[in-house]
């Protein structure tokens, strides 16, 4: 049997150049063209006529015909960059874990932990929050505060103290981002002792702020309201709004705003520093 046998008549009797002609039809190609037959719904004669598909291939130098594959921009920059990041993230959670969220950092964890923060930053590049904006959204844990190591639940700006003065213990503490209301909301949880037998009043705070962009990474916080609300045994309670000091009793430090710069800014991990140099590690919750 012929090997074109298989063929319709009508495409053997077309000039055998057709088979050689390149895909612009400009040229005939010596060798690395092959025609593959791919079925038409046009017939012909009340047969179905196999209309050729034809793919330029270029031949080897044992000439066997290589399909080239598709030229792909290369990212093995981008991979790479990625996985130094990684490991950049790594060693930051790594120097702040057991500091219970810096209360427990000394001055050397302080110098570490701000270290490896500037190792990510670096290795960032410059955060963009205009065109990051929505990175910004969703409920961020606090896991370190360069602040809390001076023993205050203020950080650089007067605040409670922590251990025996007050029997006030820190529990976890989150910001809350709205991007849309513009809601920047700071969630303390806090255990407030009691005089024995009465077991510990456990509360959450909520230092609620708005927020808005000054430039392209920091942001400015407008204090508006303290709210707290019972958790536990007592959490049936409603929430209680904390007045707010008029403005002459408030100390020149406690205005009420703030602003802070976001250094680096993923999915998943936020570093921010304040106004005072606080250094703050969030990831989202």
């Amino acid at each position: 049997m012929s090997v074109l046998s298989w063929y319709p008549s009508t495409l053997i009797s077309r000039s055998p150049s057709f088979f050689a002609t390149s895909v612009t039809g400009a040229s005939t190609v010596p060798v690395g063209v092959r025609s593959f037959p791919k079925r038409n719904r046009l017939s012909e004669c009340g047969n179905e006529v196999r209309k050729p598909e034809v793919f330029v291939t270029r031949a080897s130098s044992d000439d066997v015909a290589v399909v080239d594959p598709p030229s792909t921009p290369s990212s093995g920059f981008d991979d790479s960059k990625s996985e130094i990041i990684a490991s950049l993230k790594l060693k930051l959670l790594s120097a702040v874990s057991g500091l219970n969220r810096g209360l427990a950092a000394s001055e050397d964890d302080l110098r570490k932990a701000d270290a490896a923060a500037k190792e990510l930053e670096n290795a960032g590049g410059p955060v963009d929050l205009i065109n990051q904006f929505d990175k910004l959204q969703g409920r961020w844990k606090l896991i370190y505060s360069s602040a809390f190591s001076g023993r205050t639940l203020g950080g650089s700006r007067p605040g409670p103290p922590t251990g025996r003065l007050l029997p006030i213990t820190l529990g976890q503490v989150f910001q809350r981002i709205d991007i849309l209301s513009k809601d920047f909301d700071n969630i303390v949880e806090l255990e407030l002792g009691a005089p024995w037998p009465l077991p510990p009043i456990e509360v959450t705070a909520t230092l609620a702020h708005k927020f808005e962009l000054i430039g392209s990474a920091a942001i400015r916080i407008i204090f508006e309201k303290t709210s707290v609300k019972a958790r536990g045994n007592l959490a049936q309670l409603p929430p209680i709004d904390v007045p707010r000091l008029p403005d002459g009793l408030r100390p020149p430090s406690n205005t009420g705003s703030g602003e802070f710069e976001v250094t680096y800014i993923d999915d998943d991990t936020r570093v921010t520093r304040g106004d005072r140099g606080e250094l703050r590690v969030f990831v989202i919750s």
